[in-house]
């Protein structure tokens, strides 16, 4: 466990590493059949690894709400002074 406050965006960018780590398996699940000449598994797999690009946005969005939020505060730090 870390003593570091929550900053905003940090659930996002938690989220979007899940959500990447599971596009990123089923695009090693899906993959792996046409390198050994089995058949190709169903195309419902082939949605879930959009799931990568997904994950990534949702991070990107974190990190995006992250960096606002710090220059708000940065802002309201230089103006109080």
């Amino acid at each position: 466990m870390s003593d570091e406050t929550p900053q905003a965006g940090d659930l996002l960018v938690r989220i979007g590493a899940i959500v990447f780590l599971i596009g990123a398996v089923a695009t090693l699940a899906t993959m792996t059949p046409l390198f050994i000449g089995a058949d190709p598994l169903p195309s419902v797999f082939y949605w879930v690894c959009m799931l990568m690009g997904v994950g990534f946005v949702i991070a990107g969005g974190g990190v995006l709400r992250s960096v606002r939020e710090q220059r708000r505060r940065a802002r309201a730090a230089t103006s109080g002074s």
